[in-house]
Order: C-alpha cells, then structure tokens, then sequence
C-alpha cells in the first residue's frame, strides 16, 4: 500500500494524516481560521533593538511583531528601517514569532516603501505534506477542501464519503492522550513544562537474574524507541526533550545510542540526540517551527473546535431544531474570532449552532442551552 494524504473536515479544521500499510507516517492540523503564520512573507519595519538578546523586534502586519536574530539579520538595523522578513517560527510558549531576513526576495510588483505589510502567505499544513510526499494521492471527504487548495494539487485529489477509516480515526485520538503504549508492553508518559518535555518510559520483563533482566530491559527499551521517538514527530513535540528509559541502569544506557540516532534520522526536522545526562536521561533537542499538537488542542481555537466537533456529531441526522451552546468568555471571543468555524459546523451538520455567552461559566467551558 503506497502512501496517501487524508483530509478529514471538521468544524474549523482539516485533520491531515499520511498513512500507509505500516500505519500513520505523519499527521498536521490545519484551522484556516488561526493559521500560525509560519512561511508568511512580511514588509516589517525595525523597531527596538535588543543587545542583550542579540536581536531585533520588527513589527509586521496587523499589529503583530517579531524577533529578527543578528544572525538572521541583513546588516546592522536602525530603528524605523524597513526590512523583507520571513517567519521561520511561530509565536508560542509566550513568545513571538521568530524571523530571518536572510533568502526572501520581493515579489513582482512590490516594494519595501510602505508601512508594515502581509506579501504572501506560506504554505498550509496540506501543501507541506503534499511537498513532503509528492507520489501520494490526497483524498477528502468534503469538496470544501478542494476549493482551498492550489491548483497544482487538485490533480492529485480523490473524493471519498469518508477520509479517516476507524484504523486512522483512532490512531489520530490516541495522540491527544498523554499515555503511549510501546511494543513489548512498556508505556510511555509524555508531560509538556515550559522548559522542556519530560517522557517517563516504565514496564518491560524482567527477571529474577540480574544479568538477563538487564539484557531484556535493554531489548525492550531498543524495540520501544523507535515507536516512542515516531510519537514524537506525530505530535511535535519540540525543544528540549529529556527521556527516562524503563528500567535500564545508567551505565547501560549509552549502548541505546545507535537506535535513537537511527530513529531520529527518520524525523524531517532533523532532531539531535545530544547523549545521556549524569542522571542517564537521554537529551535530544529537536527544532521548534509550529507549535505542539498538545498546544493546539489545549488553547482556546482547540477547545473551540473539539466543542463544535461534539455538538456538530451530536446533532447531524437530528429532525427539527438542535440545542445551543452556552460558552465561557475565552471560548465566545475564539467563536467571534473564526466565523468559518460556524459556517462548517453548519454545512457539516446540517444545524446552525446557535450560542450564548454565559459569564459563569469558566472562560474555556460550554454547556447545551435548550431554553
């Protein structure tokens, strides 16, 4: 079975998986309503240059602003200069987005003359994947999928009632699960900080030997890595990553090398596997560009979608007038933010959701309304 790019629509959402006979290779989200402005194309204007941190903030379109690094920078930048940027890495974690001014070119017709401006976008989730995997096949469910995307790929477009099967469907929800089953029966616990993500590996045989429990943790742990660091990619996890192997004592632990370099060559981004720590931690670093699957579906669009997404298959085939949504104030203004996300539920549902602000609630909460 050759590899294929599955685009299943929801409420505000197009969940992107890439599958073959071996499973889910890869998988993105893409919200039209809150792109994350990663490859947008920017006339910025330099703002306060900070020594300290060996940068430049530049304001962008909208009101927005970036960080321009030295090392990305074309020369030295005075303070209301104007300059051609790309954004290479988006806003997250309490940071903004970060810039380079090194490549980009301006596009036919414009000019650096002007205040801060969008040139051209970057490209979407799909067409990423799509670039990634040239010979796959991209099959949607909903032609409004189609409409969005550009016409070099609509050649490679199939149509199906359903994108997802139940094998993918389910694959796609284990990844918002903190819990990751491993061959040979080990679990893993991923836990995001703000400075890095912890994963706890635990389970395995073991043996009342010494010596041969020792050997088995060892091959346990090299047969559960490659599926643990293939999680990682799944969900991009990024940053700094510090991994607990199960059992395996820390002296023992370097001989895991070959198999988390192996594993990680597999990954587009490159991650580095940097070694164990004194503690027998095994370090890797891998590139921050779009934000976490776990950040996405814990702020207020994903808490927005995944309410939408319940109450659209809650209703669809539902005679006569649904019931509405009652909403927190976080989950109201993410709902005045992305009024595409109403227009899919309804041509999803066949309801229009109809919804309320309730300030008693917690800004991220939702109740039925059936007054």
């Amino acid at each position: 079975m050759t590899a294929r790019i599955l685009a299943a629509s929801a409420p505000g959402e197009i969940r992107i998986a890439v599958t073959d006979a071996t499973g889910l290779r890869d998988y993105a989200v893409w919200r039209p309503g809150w792109p994350d402005g990663v490859g947008d194309l920017h006339r910025g204007r330099a703002g306060a240059r900070l020594t300290a941190m060996g940068g430049t903030f530049v304001d962008l379109a909208d009101g927005a602003s970036g960080f321009l690094p030295d090392s990305a920078a074309p020369g030295p930048l005075a303070e209301g200069d104007p300059v051609l940027v790309r954004i290479v890495r988006a806003a997250q974690d309490g940071k903004g987005a970060r810039l380079s001014a090194t490549g980009p070119t301006l596009p036919q017709g414009q000019s650096l003359a002007g205040p801060p401006a969008l040139l051209t976008h970057g490209p979407t989730p799909l067409e990423a994947l799509a670039a990634a995997w040239p010979d796959a096949p991209i099959v949607i469910d909903d032609a409004a999928i189609a409409a969005r995307l550009p016409a070099p790929l609509r050649g490679r477009v199939q149509r199906d009632r359903r994108a997802f099967d139940a094998e993918t469907e389910a694959a796609r929800a284990a990844l918002a699960d903190a819990s990751v089953a491993l061959p040979g029966g080990l679990r893993a616990t991923i836990t995001p900080t703000p400075a890095l993500v912890a994963i706890d590996m635990d389970g395995g045989t073991a043996s009342s030997d010494r010596r041969a429990k020792q050997t088995a943790q060892f091959a346990a742990n090299r047969d559960a890595l490659p599926a643990l660091l293939h999680q990682v990619r799944l969900r991009n996890l990024s940053g700094a990553i510090v991994i607990d192997v199960a059992g395996l004592a820390i002296r023992k632990r370097p001989a895991l090398r070959e198999t988390i370099e192996t594993a990680l060559a597999q990954d587009p981004l490159r991650p580095r596997f940097l070694g164990f720590s004194a503690l027998g931690l095994a370090e890797i670093m891998r590139p921050r560009i779009h934000p976490p699957l776990h950040a996405l579906l814990s702020d207020a669009a994903g808490r927005m979608i995944w309410m939408l997404d319940s109450w659209s298959r809650q209703v669809s085939g539902q005679p006569g007038p649904a019931p509405g949504l009652r909403v927190g104030t976080d989950l109201a203004r993410a709902l005045d933010h992305d009024p595409g996300a109403i227009a899919d539920t309804t041509r999803l549902s066949g309801h229009q959701p109809a919804w309320r602000l309730d300030p008693s609630l917690p800004p991220l909460s939702w109740t039925l309304d059936h007054a």
